[in-house]
């Protein structure tokens, strides 16, 4: 089933946007649930975002240097 994945709630040092800086998984590759998929930064600190539910990513809706905020989709998996 393909599902929308949505960036999670990271902590109040986030502060409300963080930008997406490199992605550690591809589309087309499979992961596995709090496996880190992602790394995001503020200009304070650098966050590595793990997965919620394990799948394989099919679609990355958001690009390095992409400003995201929780909630926001961020791929589309296949689950």
């Amino acid at each position: 089933m393909r599902v929308e994945l949505e960036l999670p709630e990271l902590g109040i040092e986030t502060g409300n946007e963080v930008t997406v800086s490199f992605w550690h998984v591809e589309e087309d590759e499979e992961f596995e649930e709090g496996e880190d998929i992602m790394e995001v930064s503020t200009n304070k600190a650098t966050f590595n975002v793990p997965a919620t539910i394990s799948g394989r990513l099919i679609e990355i809706t958001v690009q390095e240097g992409d400003v995201v905020k929780a909630g926001d989709v961020i791929a589309i998996i296949e689950t």
